[in-house]
């Protein structure tokens, strides 16, 4: 018991901060620290001449910096004496300790301490200084792995420095810290994994030494001593505790009436009103058990319930119920508490610090309110509190084996193992008489050791008739099972529930009647049945009790009770913020006005002409279209021109707060299958006719800008041209365009020239472009380019309904920009060749690919009936001519001198050959020329040697190769060969006819080298394939024998003709693939081969989302779905048959997905995208299918994610916060120009154009100003004005708070045409001395200052003048005052309240 209580008392933990609590747990890891020596003079010489006998020791403590709080317990180093001159200091004491806060804040701080003693003789302690160690990198989850040694900086002070609000982390780079020179520590820092099986035995972050003896631990081999290095598990005994009784003087029921009694009276004195003692109740008793030694509990205490002796002795008679109500009266004056069971205790260890810990718990129901009613009855798991009453602790003798025991119970404010308050002992100013004379309590229990046959044997009865005892070996039961009834003994096993079972607070979900709940005695039996899943023991909820019955059986012979649990996923939706697919630009289109007309007409655009040079009909956009498919497909012009003129981009009357107007735009946007265009720089020349933007007349016109920078005003508009006929068409897709044109709408980009910053995006509906069998229509609109910001995901419920079939989104704010005009038009023209008849042909026989005819090999006979009668001319070639290879082997041999170092390239070997043969030309005519016969003579043999060497290397390689090119040529006439014009995400179904064509049956398996091309072997999915494209042909069920990932085989009877169907589908932006099917038969031997080639055709977008995300960081978005069902009066939640929905990704890397919900309610595609490097755009491509198969998208999205280097500011609305960024130079000077998209609220210094130097380093200064209060995102470009090329850029995230309001002021304002209204308000300095304030406003556009900046002496009061601009709608607005002061710092913030009428 000493022993117990003196390592108890030296091992205190602080625990961390109560917010590491919150925070997810994490495993904790182990590591191993030695502090080897201490170099330098760190011991000050007046330490040295005050103090003799001067030693020094280490102390380590644990630091948490975020938060400025010491925690753990300091440990201290053996005590090393000191010499003089100080010279190095060995220690190499291993320090080990494990933790699962792994986290850069959580530091280890080491202070060097020197002690002496005094004059007279007292001993005396100084701090010489400190470090700080850091355990884990700036990485989460990435501890220091590095075994090296390290050498740790000592600081001047002490370790309590570190609680200064000035010493911002890192504290090692702060001013106020002054480094001790020529002194450090070294030391080695490492995980120790071998610590991680004793962890039972060490709680977390608890500091030891591998010399210090931990119980539990065998001593360590060798003379190091050190035990942790690998340490040894003592070996582990099995206790039993039976008849467990709890006596509480002077009785059961006097001790509870004066705790509800105290535990009333405290409930008064917190201030919470008078409360009945009939309305507190006792819910249950509990009983912890756990094995401690002295440092922690070894394993988590077991929780046990406790019942009153007398309830127990009722159930053991049929003439009483199971449940005593509160009048119930004992016949005895003692009453104790039972445990109805045995505890089983395994960990129990036979050292003299191991100890059993009891502890006794009362549940109590909180009352409701201050009225004093008591909780429901199915509320009171949420409201109940529990207190420790008392509690004991035992140090077994485990020589005796067993025996009675008898331990007196402890209460009161001394320390305890759980460290929580316990109830107080008794003591003289108790109410009752009869608790004043007594003691606390005792706890008597039946103690042995070893196997469970003890079971059988007890010591001594316990009271009334002797019970009858059974070993309890059957398993636990399930959650769910219901036990059978059975006699019960006091101490019978049967009496309490075997394995995982709940006390009754985890039952008050059921009702209950009241009278199962006592006010002084309450019953706790557990009824039958009443058990919840183990799972939640683990997790309790805040402000109820949950936990887990102790296994109070023997070990369980299920082998499968044992196993851990999964844990049930609950139906729960992740809650984003949804953006509605089709109202991120809700951009509104209709016909210009007159007025804008009129300007549009006099401005002299080019007009838009037909086939004729007739002008092009003019339609009014708001006018209904009715679409006839059969007359778009019988119309004689089949060629489509379709022009985009952008005529116009107006100002808005919104946007009149001097926000910048761009000077040049250019729009991006993507016409059917054409590739995306970008239309060139255009300026926005202003009319001088044009009106005012509050009327929506036409501002300004778009003129094209030359590569110089300048434009040609004569030069009106912009247009592009797109050709879509019969020779862009694929065969039948003409309806498919027809489609796209009455449905689809067309989006397009506006940005800004100079700033490269979006402006917003507009959105036209192109049905208007349908000819109808007219020669060329026309239409103007004039769109509302809208900008659209998504802010991060907050918590927010729903979206606001604008109207039928429409919902505003969550976290989007949208502000109209402007208006662009534009006309769509459409030319009919003949086609200008006629397409042949083979590229006519309709879908359905174009899907059924047969191998008759379709080889490509020319050979055989050309006279054979049934063949082509057409005349095949070949003209003979040198093989050397035709075959590299040969010719380098040829090569080879004709240089065998220089050696085969130019062998490899085939590419100039026929050169080569070439060249050596006019050489030896060369050498004949010079030998005529010269008469030397004999030379000559020489030379034709060498030339006739060379060509007999060159046949035989021919004839040898002709065979060779002989086989190989025979098999070649053989297999091209099994060869079939296809193109397959396919779309990203459409599947293109097709159907090879495959014949045997041997007289054999055979198994044939189907081999494909691409897995986009799959074999559909679910005669559903062929079926329905089959219908979509009108084919015939017959389906069989069973075809395929499927062997897992295996490729599929298919039995051919002889000569039998069979169809495959196959599914090709891309979900990759590519342009072409070759894909081989092997059709292979027993031995490997091919039957047939079909060569598909698979040309990838551009795809229709029907949405663009666009999002600005910081770099390197994961996005996270939720696009609501438009409603399936749009008809009038559907009710919400409606019993209907809604499709399917199913979203698939071009990109891998993204997590992309949707869930199922109910009918009527609406559906989300989940985002998840990791954004790259700044200034990396990531796009890809989301297609929605709304069909069981994912034939056809319903949707297809481009989504478009642009990373940026991120820059946090926290600063106040009003005031201005500084800040740099860093440029970096490219390889060429630059004249570049920083613009942000908020120029009111966000200043750069340089503010015009400046030059970048090549590979230099420049800061730009950044001013921000937030008008208002919020978290927002600023944009900051710099860009390179002569390329008009992005260099860098940022996002600003702001998180702006308001100022301190310290005056407020109404006026109320008439509505209506005016020069607005003059007001004055004062202000006084509160300065002695002179000052110079400069005012501002949130809202520039509805107050404006008489002079923006004022000074005023001291002490004195100076007039601000305020005017107020008219407003032309009712309503309220309130407007913000900002005084600041010559450094722009926020003085004082007024608030103005204007009322419009």
């Amino acid at each position: 018991m000493n022993d117990w209580h003196r390592i108890f008392t030296q091992n205190v933990l602080v625990p961390p901060h109560p917010q590491r609590a919150r925070q997810p747990v994490k495993e904790s890891t182990a590591f191993q620290c030695v502090l080897k020596w201490l170099d330098g003079p760190i011991i000050r010489q007046g330490v040295l001449e005050v103090l003799s006998e001067v030693e020094c020791h280490l102390r380590v403590s644990f630091f948490d910096v975020t938060y400025r709080h010491f925690f753990g317990r300091t440990w201290k180093t053996t005590v090393k004496p000191t010499k003089r001159p100080p010279s190095r200091i060995v220690f190499n004491e291993p320090l080990y300790f494990h933790t699962s806060l792994n986290h850069p804040h959580i530091v280890a701080v080491v202070e060097v301490v020197a002690e002496g003693k005094k004059r007279d003789g007292t001993l005396q302690t100084s701090s010489c200084g400190f470090g700080i160690l850091r355990i884990f990198s700036n990485q989460p989850n990435s501890p220091t792995s590095a075994s090296q040694d390290k050498r740790l900086r000592l600081y001047h002070g002490t370790p309590r420095a570190l609680l200064h609000p000035l010493l911002q982390d890192p504290a090692e780079q702060n001013k106020h810290m002054t480094l001790i020179e020529n002194c450090s520590l070294q030391y080695t820092l490492k995980p120790h994994p071998a610590l991680e099986p004793a962890f039972h035995l060490l709680p977390e972050n608890l500091l030891v030494s591998g010399l210090q003896q931990i119980p539990g631990l065998l001593p360590a081999h060798g003379e190091s001593g050190d035990a942790l290095r690998k340490p040894r598990l003592q070996k582990p005994i099995t206790g039993h505790l039976d008849d467990l009784f709890f006596t509480l003087y002077p009785s059961l029921e006097k001790f509870e009436e004066e705790l509800l009694e105290l535990h009333v009276q405290d409930y008064f004195q917190e201030g919470c009103g008078p409360l009945d003692g009939g309305g507190l109740e006792i819910l249950e008793r509990r009983l912890r058990v756990g094995v401690h030694n002295g440092l922690g509990f070894v394993q988590r205490p077991q929780v046990v319930v406790l019942v009153p002796e007398m309830d127990v002795a009722l159930t053991r008679s049929a003439s009483f119920s199971r449940k005593v109500v509160s009048s119930s009266k004992t016949s005895s004056g003692s009453q104790a508490l039972v445990l109805r069971s045995r505890l089983r205790l395994p960990e129990m260890v036979g050292h003299p610090a191991f100890a059993v810990i009891f502890q006794l718990e009362y549940v109590f129901n909180s009352p409701a309110g201050v009225d004093g009613n008591a909780a429901s009855v199915t509320s009171l798991s949420n409201l109940a509190c529990m207190h420790m009453v008392r509690w004991a602790v035992w140090n077994p003798l485990l020589e005796a084996g067993s025996g009675r025991v008898t331990l007196p119970l402890q209460g009161g404010i001394q320390p305890n193992p759980s460290h929580c308050l316990v109830y107080k002992v008794p003591s003289a100013s108790m109410s009752s008489e009869e608790v004043k004379q007594v003691e606390s309590g005792t706890v008597r229990f039946q103690f042995s050791l070893g196997s469970e046959e003890h079971l059988d044997a007890p010591a001594e009865p316990v009271s009334g008739p002797k019970a009858e005892r059974q070993p309890a070996r059957k398993p636990p039961m399930s959650p769910s099972s219901l036990p059978a009834p059975a006699p019960r003994g006091l101490a019978s096993p049967q009496d309490s529930p075997v394995g995982p079972g709940l006390s009754i607070s985890q039952l008050a979900a059921s009702p209950r009647s009241p009278t199962q709940h006592c006010v002084a005695r309450p019953t706790s039996q557990l009824p039958h049945g009443s058990r919840a899943s183990p799972t939640q023991a683990e997790f309790p909820l805040e402000g109820g009790i949950s936990h887990l019955e102790a296994d109070l059986s023997q070990t369980c012979l299920v082998p499968e009770t044992s196993i851990a649990e999964q844990l049930q996923e609950l139906p729960f939706t992740p809650l984003h913020a949804p953006i509605v697919a089709g109202t991120q630009t809700r951009s509104s289109a209709g016909q210009p006005s007159r007025a804008s007309m009129v300007l549009l007409q006099s401005s002299g655009f080019p007009e838009i002409l037909d086939a004729n040079k007739q002008p092009a009909e003019a339609i009014n956009p708001t006018d209904p279209v009715t679409f006839n498919p059969q007359k778009e497909e019988s119309d004689c012009l089949q060629s489509n021109e379709m022009v985009l003129q952008f005529l116009a981009f107006s100002r808005v009357a919104q946007d009149c707060r001097g926000t910048s107007w761009p000077k040049t735009v250019y729009f991006t946007f993507q016409f059917y299958r054409f590739p995306p265009a970008t239309t060139p720089r255009l300026q926005l020349v202003q009319l001088d006719e044009a009106g005012q933007p509050g009327s929506g007349a036409l501002t300004h016109i778009l003129v094209p800008v030359s590569r110089d920078g300048t434009f040609d005003a004569g030069s009106r508009g912009f247009q592009l041209r797109y050709m879509v006929g019969p020779g862009f068409l694929k065969p039948g897709e003409r309806r498919c365009f027809a489609h796209y044109l009455a449905v689809q709408t067309l989006q397009i980009d506006v940005w800004d020239g100079d700033s490269l910053l979006l402006i917003g995006s507009a959105a036209v509906q192109m049905k208007h472009l349908l000819r109808q069998g007219r020669p060329a229509v026309q239409a103007s609109h004039e769109l509302e380019v809208v900008a659209t910001e998504y802010e991060q995901d907050t918590m927010v419920v729903s979206g606001d309904v604008l109207g039928f079939g429409r919902v505003k989104p969550i976290g989007v704010h949208s502000v109209v920009k402007g208006r662009l005009h534009l006309t769509l038009a459409n030319v009919g023209h003949l086609c200008e060749q006629k397409v042949r008849g083979c590229s006519t042909l309709p879908p359905s026989r174009s899907r059924v690919i047969s191998n008759d005819g379709a080889s490509r090999f020319s050979g055989g006979s050309l006279l054979t009936s049934g063949s082509s009668r057409r005349k095949h001319v070949v003209q003979a070639q040198k093989l050397a001519d035709v075959d590299s290879e040969l010719a380098a082997m040829l090569l080879t041999h004709a240089r065998q001198g220089t050696g085969p170092r130019d062998v490899g390239r085939e590419s100039d070997a026929t050169r080569r050959r070439k060249l050596e043969r006019m050489k030896s030309v060369r050498l004949q005519e010079a030998g005529g020329e010269l008469g030397r016969r004999g030379t000559s003579v020489l030379a034709q043999q060498s030339v006739r040697t060379q060509h007999l060497r060159d046949l035989q290397v021919i004839a040898a390689y002709r065979e060779r190769t002989k086989a190989e090119s025979i098999t070649s040529l053989l297999s091209l006439a099994i060869t079939t060969e296809h193109t397959l014009h396919a779309t990203l995400g459409v599947a293109e179904f097709f159907e090879f006819v495959l014949k045997n064509p041997h007289n054999t049956q055979h198994t044939v398996t189907v081999e494909i080298d691409n897995p986009e091309l799959s074999v559909i072997v679910d005669s559903q999915e062929w079926r329905d394939f089959k219908g979509a494209a009108g084919l015939h042909t017959p389906v069989e069920e069973d075809m395929f024998h499927l062997r897992g990932s295996l490729a599929p085989q298919l039995y051919l009877r002889p000569h039998e003709t069979a169809h495959i169907p196959f599914k090709f589908q891309s979900f990759s932006a590519g342009q072409l693939a070759v894909v081989q099917v092997l059709f292979r038969v027993s031995g490997g031997k091919p039957i047939a081969v079909l060569c598909l080639t698979v040309e990838l055709q551009p795809h229709v977008v029907d949405q663009v989302f666009r999002f600005y995300h910081p770099e390197l960081s994961f996005l996270k978005k939720a696009i609501r779905l438009p409603p399936w069902h749009t008809l009038p009066g559907a009710p919400v939640g409606m019993l209907g048959e809604d499709p399917p929905v199913h979203v698939r990704c071009s990109d891998p890397n993204v997590i992309c997905e949707t869930q199922n919900v109910g009918p009527g309610e609406p559906r989300d595609v989940f985002l998840k995208v990791a954004s790259g490097p700044s200034p990396e755009i990531k796009d890809f491509f989301v297609i929605i299918y709304s069909d069981r198969w994912l034939a056809t998208p319903t949707q297809t999205w481009q989504v478009y994610l642009h990373s940026l280097q991120r820059v946090d500011v926290s600063c106040v609305a009003g005031q201005l916060t500084r800040l740099s960024l860093v440029l970096r130079g490219t390889q060429t000077v630059r004249k570049v120009r920083a613009f942000t998209s908020h120029p009111q609220e966000l200043k750069t210094d340089p503010k015009g154009v400046f030059m970048l130097p090549p590979h230099g380093v420049q800061d730009l200064h950044v001013g921000v100003r937030p008008l208002r209060a919020g978290s927002r995102f600023i944009h900051l470009n710099l860009v390179d004005v002569d390329s008009h090329q992005l260099v860098a850029s940022w996002l600003v995230c702001l998180s702006c708070r308001q100022p301190l309001i310290s005056k407020a002021f109404e006026i109320t304002l008439a509505v209506g045409e005016g020069k607005g209204v003059n007001k004055r308000i004062t202000y006084t300095n509160p300065y002695p001395s002179r000052r110079t304030f400069h005012l501002h406003s949130d809202h520039p556009e509805l107050l404006r200052f008489r002079e923006d900046s004022f000074q005023v002496a001291g002490g004195e009061t100076h007039t601000v003048g305020l005017q107020f601009a008219p407003s032309q709608r009712v309503g309220e607005e309130e407007i913000l005052v900002y005084i600041n002061d010559h450094e722009d710092k926020n003085e004082e913030a007024f608030c103005v309240k204007v009322i419009y009428q």
